[in-house]
């Protein structure tokens, strides 16, 4: 076996491995890593080859610490790598060689976040043996990429796809037609009424939102590579919500939603998953993931809304074996870990303590 370090002449060799490979994701596709680079963060792709053939496959995104006075960086492959998990001897023939990388580059660790779906002891039991730690990402969205999901197979023909939908998800699809919902194709011009939307989606749910100029580069990188594509939702004259999806291989992937305030009882929503699914199906593709949920399933949760929308439409909730860290710095992995996430929250609590005098 060998490692081939990829650079952009072989970004089809890597990109048909990456999908089609075992466990392929996006999220370890050329062109993620190149989003990611206007983002601050430097890719490093790599094939492990065994008589020509790639045989695993990771891209690695670095990122430099913030330390002063000490040329120190992270490494995150997100949804990587992508390989054959049970292959002890490829797995461990490509982390020797990320070892080698991380001492070159001053790495304190390695994170990675396997779309494995738990449980999976035999796995788990691989990575402790190559070094890796799991590490606690919570039940909601507290980790890096989500932990629970609802994945749809979308194999089968349309219309089975669609009986296999809950009978209220199936009446709301009805409702946004009957409303005159319409569904189109986001053209570029069409990003700067959808941020706008979005940013009213995150006031009102209380999350942040990328700038304007990161969506930018997501056109330019992903959508004009035909890798994504906007959908917006059109009522009476004017955009409701909008939807952007991502596709790589045989699999999609639903990432950002976007919605009004107004007019959420024509159900755009459901418009817009239903012109998903239907657009994966047409390029072929067998699986087509919601993306996150909270692993918290009771009605009670604030989050519960969210997962029984997705619910509805039939796929399966899916649970991920979760993060594992390869600490290569003990030092500064504490430091990571421990003290930078204390600083954090101590200084996060003056700053409302200091709110909240102002306010009384």
């Amino acid at each position: 076996m060998e490692i081939k370090i990829i650079d952009e002449t072989e970004k089809d060799i890597f990109n048909n491995f990456m999908a089609y490979g075992p466990k392929g994701h996006v999220l370890q596709s050329y062109e993620w890593g190149e989003v990611k680079r206007s983002t601050g963060w430097q890719p490093i792709r790599l094939l492990v080859m065994d008589e020509g053939k790639p045989k695993a496959g990771i891209s690695i995104l670095k990122r430099k610490l913030p330390i002063p006075g000490f040329n120190k960086c992270i490494f995150y492959a997100p949804r990587g790598p992508v390989a054959d998990y049970t292959d002890k001897a490829v797995l461990r023939f490509l982390f020797t060689y990320v070892k080698s990388l991380a001492k070159q580059h001053g790495a304190i660790l390695m994170k990675i976040d396997p779309d494995i779906k738990a449980p999976n002891n035999e796995v788990v039991r691989n990575l402790k043996s190559l070094g890796f730690k799991p590490v606690d990402s919570g039940k909601d969205f507290e980790g890096v990429q989500p932990k629970f999901v609802f994945r749809l197979d979308i194999s089968k023909p349309l219309e089975d796809v669609a009986a296999n939908f809950h009978s209220k998800t199936r009446y709301n699809i009805r409702l946004a037609e009957r409303r005159g919902v319409k569904v189109k194709v986001g053209t570029k011009e069409d990003l700067k009424p959808f941020y706008e939307i979005l940013q009213e989606t995150c006031i009102r749910d209380k999350f942040l939102v990328r700038s304007f100029e990161y969506f930018e580069t997501l056109w330019d990188v992903l959508v004009e590579s035909g890798m994504a594509r906007l959908f917006m939702a059109e009522y009476e004259g004017k955009y409701i919500a909008g939807t952007l999806a991502f596709i790589f291989g045989d699999k999609a992937w639903y990432i950002y939603g976007a919605s009004s305030n107004e007019d959420r009882n024509v159900m755009p929503n459901y418009a817009l998953q239903w012109a998903m699914i239907q657009w994966a199906k047409e390029n072929n593709c067998t699986m087509y993931d919601f993306r996150g949920v909270s692993g918290d399933t009771s009605p009670d949760n604030p989050l519960y809304g969210l997962y029984r929308f997705k619910k509805g439409f039939g796929g399966e909730f899916v649970e991920f074996i979760g993060e594992f860290d390869m600490p290569f710095s003990p030092f500064f992995y504490y430091l990571w870990v421990s003290v930078i996430p204390a600083y954090r929250k101590a200084r996060q609590n003056v700053v409302n303590f200091f709110r909240q005098i102002k306010k009384s």
